[in-house]
């Protein structure tokens, strides 16, 4: 059975047609979030420190609202318009999660992203015992 998950009006207003996260069986997917403002889904651009943590804070608002947190993600994919803020995001990036239990991960270099931000981030999580 498939369960699919937005976030309560007003809060990360989607820009596309899609869901926050999508609920199959055991496993939660969730949508790439940008450095979006939550309550406006206006972008929140400058530094890529700043731009990394307001996407993990969007993910975590997005987590929360299903139930579940960053210790049950098992797969992370990260897109950078830009390698060389690299590992200022990694260090971000690596604040949210427990030490000695990092999820896989991609990383992916790319030409743009939608709303000119410079990271996007989605998650796979495993929401089973």
């Amino acid at each position: 059975m498939l369960e699919y998950i937005t976030l309560p009006q007003g809060q990360l207003p989607p820009v596309a047609p899609y869901s926050h996260a999508v609920r199959a069986g055991e496993f939660l997917f969730v949508t790439g979030q940008l450095s979006e403002v939550p309550e406006t889904g206006e972008m929140a651009l400058g530094a890529i420190a700043a731009q990394t943590r307001r996407v993990m804070e969007n993910l975590r608002l997005v987590l929360e609202h299903a139930g579940t947190g960053f210790d049950k993600v098992v797969m992370v994919r990260i897109f950078l318009t830009d390698f060389r803020d690299y590992d200022v995001a990694n260090q971000v990036y690596a604040s949210y999660f427990e030490p000695g239990r990092l999820p896989c991960r991609t990383t992916v270099g790319v030409l743009g992203l939608a709303g000119q931000g410079n990271v996007e981030i989605d998650l796979i999580v495993y929401c089973g015992e």
